[in-house]
């Protein structure tokens, strides 16, 4: 399977695309669709915050990619009125890099870290003390004549994000005075973001359309606004440029995306575990020899959105095939099959 075909229905954003993004991104929180109490609760941090003259607590955003938060990173500085400074937990790999970026902010200005648990120890041990009482200390010398001088910074607010906020230390944790976590979307949402999108993109697509799109993008707008592109593309080179259900069927179906928003390698996991292992319990590594995949590669990218969906169980002896796997495939399960007399 090549790399573009699995990546129609990936939440992670190759670097081409992170423009064509960009200009889909609602820029306040009035044109943030879906995420209802996380915005709800997020403009009431940041209305406080302005009332009082103030930079408002830190943020964490926390939740699966593709869901917005890095969007709504710019829309807190946006509605903030302040600068946003963007970098990520992996390219802060000592402790004097996150100095030099932390000693240039300016007062209330927004700084914006992605993948946040992946930043290195010491430069996290130094945020710290940042986040708190906005002084870092920076060590000058070596060895036992190192000295520690305090230096101040400007008052900033902090705005991480993450897809794992279980690997984040307890003492970061609990110094973001906000956190919020994204959910996956609801297919009205993501209808609605599509009717957007298309306006922004300049194309005409009926409610049909955007129905079927949405129902197979996997809960994810990020997803939802590539199939978008997609039918796009497909409806301007085999039709007249509107996106009809008709349209949007054929060219997700080029692009190998079923109802249900699995791609060939989701499919080719089910049929393994239904075919050749009579429905598990199966080890991942065999698993992914079956499909010819990495270990890693079946359980990131795949196995996420099969266990959400129902479709596959992880079991201690490996994983299952439920009876919506069975179902999808059009397969009878064998009486001894797990789950088989649910089935």
């Amino acid at each position: 399977m090549s790399d573009y075909e699995r990546d129609a229905v990936s939440a992670d954003a190759e670097s081409d695309e992170r423009a064509l993004e960009g200009a889909l991104r609602p820029r306040n929180l009035d044109d943030f669709v879906g995420q209802e109490r996380v915005r709800e609760q997020l403009s009431l941090v940041l209305r406080g915050a302005q009332r009082r003259g103030r930079a408002p607590d830190h943020v964490l955003l926390s939740g699966g990619p593709g869901l917005g938060k890095t969007t709504l990173a710019m829309i807190i500085a946006a509605e903030l009125g302040a600068p946003l400074r963007i970098s990520s937990g992996p390219a802060i790999e000592r402790s004097g890099d996150l100095a030099a970026v932390l000693s240039t902010l300016h007062e209330g200005e927004v700084l914006f870290l992605d993948e946040i648990h992946r930043m290195a120890r010491p430069a996290e041990e130094m945020l710290y003390v940042a986040m708190e009482d906005f002084r870092v200390d920076v060590m000058v010398g070596k060895g036992p004549g190192a000295t520690a001088i305090p230096l101040d910074i400007a008052p900033f607010t902090l705005v991480g994000a993450t897809t794992r906020s279980g690997l984040l230390p307890a003492p970061l944790r609990d110094r973001f005075g906000f956190t919020a976590h994204m959910d996956f979307y609801e297919a009205a949402d993501l209808e609605r973001i599509l009717h957007r999108s298309a306006g922004l993109l300049g194309v005409e697509v009926d409610g049909a359309a955007a129905a079927e799109i949405a129902g197979r993008s996997r809960g994810t707008p990020r997803i939802a606004n590539r199939l978008l592109r997609r039918v796009r593309d497909y409806a301007e080179v085999h039709g007249d440029g509107r996106l009809t259900r008709e349209t949007a069927c054929a060219a997700l179906s080029l692009f190998e995306v079923d109802h249900h928003g699995l791609d060939r390698l989701d499919r080719g996991v089910l049929e393994a575990l239904c075919g050749k292992f009579r429905g598990g319990p199966v080890g991942l590594s065999t698993l992914a020899v079956a499909v010819g995949e990495e270990p890693e590669t079946v359980e990131v990218v795949a196995e996420p959105f099969l266990v959400r969906s129902g479709f596959i169980a992880r079991t201690p002896r490996g994983r299952v095939a439920t009876p919506d796997a069975w179902g999808h495939l059009g397969i009878t399960p064998p009486p001894d099959a797990a789950f088989g007399a649910a089935a």
